[in-house]
């Protein structure tokens, strides 16, 4: 799936763009390191860029080899590379990693600038380094907003749910004796949302509670009524008890808003999954659509990577070597690289681990060996990542005998 990258020569020319937020700084050299245009400043803006590319194209001869290097900044650097450059310009995108370590080599470590970053830039790509940028399949732009916003959605809901317990605690003290996990049932929820006062609970008493929640369309066994209606009953009371009940149903919109936002999501990536490289993915046990719109959604274009090495060791899961005058060292886990990816390698193995069969061996043989959980665990990733790597690569589904 590697992508072609023309060779550099000697007619090559390197146009080199640093991105801001709002402003990019420009400068073209030719392949002696002469420098043909000075570094110049212009606007992230459609005018702004047509003006620096009109000066870059002035700027370089006629009939030569013209790469455009740039450096990822986070989402700023898209627009630039979307832009239509002059037809026949090859379009990189660095690393930024790559651009820092470079800046090391030339003894500026410590000093970052926009002229000492578009030298780097510069000797990156007459190195031959850089991925070529190709058009981006929308889809896969789509899977990753969509699975991004859901993360984002999931991280604040578990952060209300922790809120909202607590203020639980000071308006019914004692609920969680009787119902442990309040929020993760409907019967949790109803009770949360109705009764935060226990005197109004232990008002109604067992019989009502269960035609109330009938009402509601849900099922209140007698065994878990008594409970709720005892606790109530024995329920100390608290000073904190009515600001609590206020800010509870506050919170309980926003969490309903949020179960909404998520279940939105989800529904977007089952719709966008089936249309994408990775829809295969779901055919292995344990990955459904959101584990493997994340892994989509880390990885994003599958063409930008040669094999399943290069994804691992960009998620960070590599263990760090040293080997020096004969002697090696080997660390742990660097933790460097991809976040997003690291942790959507480590979800597709629990999947694997919990659901498929010969991963279930490979992890149940690792734990006799004495392994811990953590490494247990980025073994399964491996595993994983390999297996995604194939099918996507192959457009096939998961054939259990193959991976056993």
């Amino acid at each position: 799936m590697s992508v072609h990258v023309a060779p550099v020569t000697s007619s090559t020319i390197v146009v080199a763009v640093d991105v801001g937020k709002t402003s990019a700084v420009l400068s073209v050299t030719d392949a002696t390191r002469h420098r043909l245009l000075a570094p110049s400043e212009f606007a992230m803006t459609g005018s702004g860029t047509a003006t620096a590319a009109a000066r870059a194209m002035a700027a370089a001869p006629a009939a030569v080899q013209v790469k455009v290097g740039v450096e990822a900044a986070g989402h700023y650097h898209r627009p630039v590379l979307d832009y239509r450059w002059p037809e026949g310009w090859e379009v990189l995108e660095l690393n930024p990693a790559q651009v820092a370590e470079q800046r090391r080599v030339q003894g500026r470590r410590r000093i970052k600038t926009d002229v000492i970053d578009l030298e780097a830039i510069t000797e990156l790509v007459l190195a031959g380094y850089g991925r070529p940028v190709t058009y981006r399949d929308v889809v896969i732009g789509e899977i990753s907003a969509w699975a991004v916003h859901r993360s984002r959605r999931v991280a604040t809901r578990s952060a209300t749910k922790n809120q909202l317990l607590g203020q639980l605690d000071r308006a019914f003290p004692g609920l969680t004796l009787a119902l442990p996990d309040v929020l993760a049932t409907k019967i949790g929820r109803l009770i949360a949302a109705e009764f935060a006062d226990p005197a109004r609970l232990a008002g109604l008493g067992v019989n009502r509670l269960i035609r109330f929640a009938a009402t509601r369309d849900l099922q209140l066994r007698r065994p878990v009524a008594e409970r709720l209606v005892a606790a109530a009953r024995d329920a100390l009371p608290t000073r904190d008890a009515v600001i609590s009940r206020r800010i509870l149903a506050a919170d309980l919109v926003l969490l309903a808003d949020l179960d909404d936002q998520i279940q939105s999501a989800e529904t977007a990536l089952a719709l966008l999954l089936p249309r994408s490289p990775y829809a295969t993915l779901t055919s292995v046990p344990g990955w459904a659509v959101v584990r493997a719109s994340n892994y989509a959604a880390a990885l994003g274009d599958p063409k930008r990577w040669p094999g399943p090495r290069q994804i691992y060791r960009a998620s960070g899961l590599s263990p760090m070597q040293y080997e020096s005058a004969h002697k090696r060292r080997d660390g742990g886990i660097s933790r460097e690289g991809s976040v997003a990816l690291r942790r959507a390698l480590i979800d597709l193995g629990i999947g694997l681990w919990l659901n498929e069969p010969a991963a279930k061996n490979y992890a149940h043989a690792l734990k006799d060996r004495g392994k811990p959980g953590g490494i247990v665990a980025c073994a399964l990733a491996h595993r994983a990542n390999r297996i995604a790597h194939a099918l996507v690569r192959d457009h096939a589904t998961y054939e259990p005998a193959r991976w056993v």
